[in-house]
């Protein structure tokens, strides 16, 4: 595998709601903020052997977290919702 794909590629959303879009072929992945679309569907491609049909991208917005006196924000990150072609499916988990 190339470290690339793996560097727009972060981990996959594994969650009840992800799991439910999973049966419709929808899958989702944290990727780098960074990342186009474009870039997101090819590492897809490349890294899974699927074929991408569509990508929706959502830009999370970091929230205030405190520990003890100790304010700050949680990280900002981005996931992909992708969709493959009729058939295809990821192995995740």
């Amino acid at each position: 595998m190339n470290t690339k794909y793996l560097e727009i590629i972060k981990a996959p959303v594994i969650t009840e709601k992800s799991a439910a879009m999973a049966q419709k072929g929808q899958y989702v992945f944290k990727v780098d903020p960074k990342a186009n679309k474009t870039e997101i569907k090819y590492a897809i491609e490349k890294l899974f052997n699927v074929k991408v049909v569509e990508i929706s991208t959502v830009n999370v917005v970091p929230k205030k977290r405190r520990v003890g006196r100790y304010s700050g924000l949680t990280n900002r990150s981005k996931k992909a919702i992708v969709k493959l072609a009729e058939g295809q499916t990821i192995e995740i988990g």
